[in-house]
């Protein structure tokens, strides 16, 4: 079966079989990506990303990546678009106005569209943007996985803590390396 999808932005759009997993990355722009996260540095996050999303989009998967934009502002920070050459053509886009990126956007909708099952995250901060959507998610009935060597959050404690005890309870921790 061959389905189309529609990108929420200006991107064309690509055809593949029906995936069932898809690649979730929050909130990869600049401003965050610059700010002392840790375990892992922010571009360590973005280069691990962009390596993810590479595989994915080879093996015919959707990319879905999410920002944030702050609410009750007539103008977004500098570095409030998506990190550079991180979008591609047929990559699914969507801009939150919230922590989790359901609440205020069409991804439930997105990902069904797509015969998407499974989720594969990533980006940051691991504790916030990245737990509150794999929380919802989890509460949709979607499989959750973690690429923990790609999301980074403000501590090193706060990361751990999600990774070690947290997503255990929703998913599957992996690696990078487990998808390339």
């Amino acid at each position: 079966m061959t389905t189309a999808t529609t990108p929420t932005t200006s991107t064309t759009p690509t055809t593949s079989t029906t995936p069932t997993t898809a690649l979730v990355l929050i909130d990869l722009m600049p401003r965050l990506i610059s700010l002392p996260v840790a375990p892992n540095t922010g571009e360590e996050v973005l280069d691990r990303s962009r390596n993810l999303a590479t595989a994915f989009r080879a093996a015919g998967r959707p990319v879905v990546l999410i920002r944030v934009d702050r609410p009750n502002v007539a103008e977004q920070p500098p570095g409030s678009g998506f990190a550079e050459d991180l979008v591609r053509p047929g990559d699914v886009t969507l801009v939150k106005g919230s922590v989790g990126a359901f609440a205020t956007t069409e991804l439930d909708a997105r990902l069904k569209d797509l015969g998407v099952d499974t989720l594969v995250f990533g980006g940051l901060m691991t504790n916030m943007g990245v737990e509150s959507t794999a929380r919802v998610a989890a509460d949709l009935g979607y499989e959750l996985e973690f690429a923990a060597d790609a999301m980074s959050a403000l501590t090193a404690e706060e990361h751990e803590f999600a990774v070690r005890v947290t997503f255990p309870r929703f998913g599957t921790v992996t690696a990078v390396a487990d998808y390339l």
